[in-house]
């Protein structure tokens, strides 16, 4: 199936899900992402702010303040297609861009390089088990990923889950996906893909 389709799909099966069920959902994968030891290590946590339907990260990122981790979110520029990450310690620090997304206002926020994020939390609307994903069509966090080298974990329901998704050349794929039901080691079953044909 094209990554079009793929992503239709998956984009209105999402568009399906009841408040309840999103909320609970929601909470069942941040439980999960806070007993990940990698992020219980990290001093500095990159992660996106949510638009429904992707899981919910409001309630996440405010116990990983709680915690005393620094939370560094991305800016995007879509003239040149690049996103740097910046520390914000309150959602007063963010503003509304276009297509709804809510990023730091730079102005009151500090520039975090690439080498200083410990775990980087990856979006993306469609998943397979191998940590390759389709995301919305920017390809920011693939440029971002070259030129980092830390953990990357994803956040996802059950529905974004897929037995195969198609990959390219330049596709990067994640290390761990987390769902309200499984803990996926995509590293793991990349190798057992590379194994198995």
């Amino acid at each position: 199936m094209q990554k079009t389709n793929l992503r239709n799909e998956v984009r209105e099966s999402l568009a399906n899900m009841t408040a309840t069920i999103y909320r609970d959902q929601s909470f069942a994968v941040a439980k999960k992402v806070l007993q990940e030891t990698s992020i219980k290590e990290a001093k500095i946590i990159g992660l996106t702010i949510s638009n429904k339907p992707e899981v919910d990260t409001i309630h996440l990122i405010e116990a990983l303040w709680q915690l005393g981790k620094t939370v560094v979110v991305p800016k995007c520029d879509p003239k040149t297609r690049q996103m740097e990450f910046y520390a914000i310690d309150s959602f007063a620090q963010l503003e509304t861009v276009y297509m709804h997304l809510r990023e730091p206002i730079i102005k009151s926020c500090e520039l975090v390089d690439a080498s200083e994020i410990d775990v980087m939390l990856v979006p993306g609307v469609v998943f397979d088990k191998r940590g390759y994903r389709i995301g919305y069509g920017g390809g920011y966090y693939d440029r971002y990923i070259l030129k980092y080298g830390g953990k990357l974990l994803s956040l996802i329901f059950d529905e974004q889950l897929r037995e195969e998704v198609p990959t390219e050349a330049h596709d990067c794929p994640v290390d761990v996906l987390l769902t309200p039901t499984k803990r996926i080691d995509c590293l793991a079953q990349r190798g057992e893909y590379l194994i198995n044909g």
